[in-house]
């Protein structure tokens, strides 16, 4: 990707016409939802503790016992086990999903902190015009990434996408993703090509078991330094810099 220069910090702007990518370099870029395009102001772990106090009548904090970047089934299983005292059973995890994700849309409408992270809408739009594949690659389930994108106004960014309703296994769902590119070109995309923006190791360490390039951005609980800790192949303080997509 040619751009011109840019003040610290600021979106890149590109120096004259757009030129569509090399064929040697990335073709699709996957983001992480939480922390690295928006932050909810707490909305998913509301709508969580909503979830269990409905069902079971305990308002569960989901942050006493899963971490950032895990799949919503994940944390939907830690959180039943810890506050229940065994693991959930298949319809059990089912009815806790489900309960979660009708208390969703009213938590994240009501979100005073919900907001698009610096930079987001800006790259999203220079990467659009200049012919890259977007999609993404969260933990949330497919209908919760959307309603959680859809305050921000960025689903129309996004044609396809991994999800935490397609594996437990971030690397598992981020392969997903990568075939779903594949699948709205018409042939299979090589994994080198792709880029995976996120914002946790657990994002860096998917990447990579996909044959990804892995992108970190500090904008939510992890450092520049730490996610280069985690083999980040590069490391943002914020989408407001350039990514690195050239091959």
């Amino acid at each position: 990707m040619t751009e011109g220069s840019s003040d610290r910090g600021g979106v890149a702007r590109s120096a004259g016409p757009s030129e569509p990518p090399s064929e040697h370099d990335t073709l699709a870029v996957l983001f992480d939802i939480d922390g690295t395009l928006i932050t909810s102001g707490g909305a998913g772990a509301l709508a969580w503790r909503e979830a269990f106090e409905d069902l079971y009548g305990i308002p569960a904090d989901i942050g006493r016992f899963s971490d950032a970047g895990m799949t919503d089934p994940e944390v939907g299983r830690l959180t039943f086990a810890a506050v229940i005292g065994r693991e959930p059973t298949a319809r059990e995890l089912a009815r806790v999903l489900a309960k979660r994700q009708r208390h969703l849309p009213a938590a994240v409408a009501a979100s005073t902190g919900y907001r698009v992270l610096p930079g987001v809408r800006e790259r999203l739009e220079q990467l659009h015009d200049e012919g890259y594949l977007l999609g993404l690659t969260t933990g949330g389930t497919e209908a919760a990434a959307h309603i959680k994108l859809a305050r921000g106004d960025l689903n129309h960014f996004f044609s396809f996408g991994g999800y935490g309703s397609d594996s437990e296994a971030r690397t598992e769902l981020t392969r997903r993703a990568i075939e779903r590119a594949g699948n709205m070109l018409g042939h299979a995309v090589e994994p080198a090509r792709v880029a995976v923006v996120g914002d946790t190791p657990l994002d860096i360490e998917a990447a990579h078991g996909a044959g990804a390039r892995g992108i970190g951005v500090a904008t939510g609980h992890f450092s520049v330094e730490q996610l280069r800790e985690a083999g980040a192949d590069a490391a943002l303080e914020t989408l407001e810099e350039e990514l690195p997509l050239g091959g």
